[in-house]
């Protein structure tokens, strides 16, 4: 029993000994992480700019939160036009046709190709309205100052810059037809205001997720030194 003992009392010294210890940030050991290229730079380099890319160093991206919602708040007003105007038109000799997003997923569930609708749907529906949920948890986190899953929240955050150059399945879509039909005489397809719309829902969330730096995540939850 006196082994067992001895061995739970290291234990909970060693505990009491991990969490009092001070967490090490690169902001503390004098280094600065590029938001470019993610290289760590010496702070005594700070002027001179990212040793591998060249780009200007700051400690923090200047007015993230308020440049995150502007653009976030953009994207989700232009949201709603992008799913209620049509994305194409075409015209033919046997009439003039205009489609939706989701109209075009109907359309091409009742033809037979519900892999495409299915496609469709999650690129051009769901991934946008789930990027602008995600980008607005993490804003609010950020307020609230919450320690809730930081790397979890991390990981997310990077998952949302990798997705978000992949969100322009319709818009590629409607530029290739637009290219190659140009039978004047028989038929005419053309970009719709939709389109337009939706081209923005993409690049105003993009823009949100770039001017969100990512390490206010940890200051907020007191995690860093600029807490």
């Amino acid at each position: 029993m006196s082994t067992i003992e001895s061995a739970m009392s290291t234990i909970e010294s060693a505990m009491s000994t991990i969490e009092s210890a001070q967490v090490l940030s690169a902001s503390s050991l004098g280094l600065l992480g590029c938001s470019v290229c993610g290289e760590l730079n010496r702070a005594l380099e700070f002027e001179c700019g990212c040793w591998c890319c060249g780009a200007p160093l700051q400690q923090r991206k200047r007015d993230s939160l308020s440049r995150s919602w502007a653009y976030l708040l953009a994207a989700a007003i232009m949201y709603v036009p992008a799913n209620l105007y049509p994305v194409l038109r075409s015209r033919t000799v046997a009439g003039a046709e205009s489609h939706t997003i989701m109209g075009g997923v109907v359309a091409l569930w009742h033809a037979g190709s519900w892999p495409l609708a299915l496609l469709v749907f999650f690129a051009s529906i769901v991934v946008p309205l789930l990027k602008l949920l995600a980008m607005t948890l993490l804003l609010v986190s950020v307020h609230a100052r919450s320690s809730w899953r930081l790397q979890e929240r991390a990981c997310l955050f990077r998952l949302l810059e990798f997705v978000g150059r992949w969100s322009m399945l319709d818009i590629f879509v409607v530029a290739i037809l637009v290219a190659l039909v140009r039978l004047r005489s028989l038929a005419t397809i053309d970009a719709g205001p939709g389109a337009l719309a939706f081209g923005a829902v993409v690049v105003l969330s993009m823009l949100a997720a770039q001017a969100f730096d990512v390490r206010l995540l940890w200051d907020s939850a007191g995690r860093n030194e600029r807490a």
